[in-house]
């Protein structure tokens, strides 16, 4: 009896937050472990499927680093990194497109389809509704900077009851363009900027940001985050994350989190629970 009590709490006490939440946007970018451990796939895609029962409108932008890496490999293609940003030459941009829009792309949206949450797959180059250019005067070849992204394409998703799942890559403006390789942390901040979410969550295969001492840091203010990116302390893939989180806030979204994915349900306790998990990034 005790712990049926304890269920129905747990259920009173994520009600103020179902609330609060329902019909509100919250933009996800899945990747990691959570993208790789059979496991936290199926807690993944429970979690976007009772989002979407209690009326969240989840978008989920996904990465895929590690299996395009992999590709890579296999095909003795080089790749480089700069500052955790691919360096994306025509040969690497065929072998992302194929993986994130032929590979993960469907895998996530036949995932959530199965588990009944009515998902689609876009890639940016669908309607062109992610555009791009160069980053950088192309110091990262078809690596992009979003110059635009049309929100009503995935708000006519939306309306219609979809879960988009878009896979991160941009359209490029002239006419026969390969498109362009996008940060999926990046993209996921351009996109629930665009959209007009209340939340933007990053899954990693970390705590959140950590300090020197391995300490997790729950609360980081823009100051707090550009110094410790000065002192070294928040480098290598970090640092596009925090910075998608900044982007996002900047530009409207009402809260940005990095937490760890490699927790099952790990979204339901950010979303549903007062202490939260990870770390939440505040101008």
């Amino acid at each position: 009896m005790k712990a049926k009590i304890e269920k129905v709490k747990t259920l009173l006490d994520a009600l103020p937050f179902i609330k609060e939440f329902n019909k509100e946007i919250v933009v996800i970018k899945y990747g990691g472990s959570s993208q790789t451990d059979p496991k936290l796939i199926e807690s993944f895609a429970q979690d976007v499927l009772l989002m979407y029962l209690v009326g969240i409108k989840p978008v989920i932008v996904h990465g895929g680093g590690k299996k395009i890496t992999d590709m890579l490999d296999k095909l003795n293609i080089q790749t480089e990194f700069i500052d955790g940003q691919r360096v994306t030459t025509p040969d690497v941009m065929r072998i992302v497109e194929m993986v994130l829009s032929g590979e993960i792309n469907s895998s996530i949206v036949s995932l959530l389809n199965a588990h009944s949450a009515k998902a689609i797959g876009v890639s940016g180059k669908d309607a062109h509704f992610i555009l791009a250019e160069p980053k950088e005067h192309a110091k990262w070849g078809l690596t992009g900077t979003i110059t635009e992204v049309k929100a009503e394409v995935i708000h006519n998703l939306i309306n219609e009851k979809f879960v988009p799942v878009i896979a991160p890559i941009a359209a490029g403006e002239s006419m026969g363009h390969p498109g362009y390789n996008i940060n999926a942390d990046l993209a996921a901040s351009q996109v629930a900027k665009a959209i007009g979410a209340n939340k933007v969550i990053f899954l990693t295969d970390t705590p959140g940001v950590l300090d020197n001492d391995k300490n997790l840091l729950s609360t980081l203010s823009e100051e707090e985050v550009q110094a410790l990116k000065d002192n070294g302390t928040i480098n290598g893939g970090m640092v596009p994350k925090v910075d998608a989180c900044l982007e996002a806030i900047e530009g409207g979204v009402h809260k940005a989190h990095i937490i760890e994915g490699r927790v099952e349900h790990s979204m339901l306790d950010e979303l549903f629970t007062s202490e939260g998990i990870g770390t939440q990034i505040t101008l």
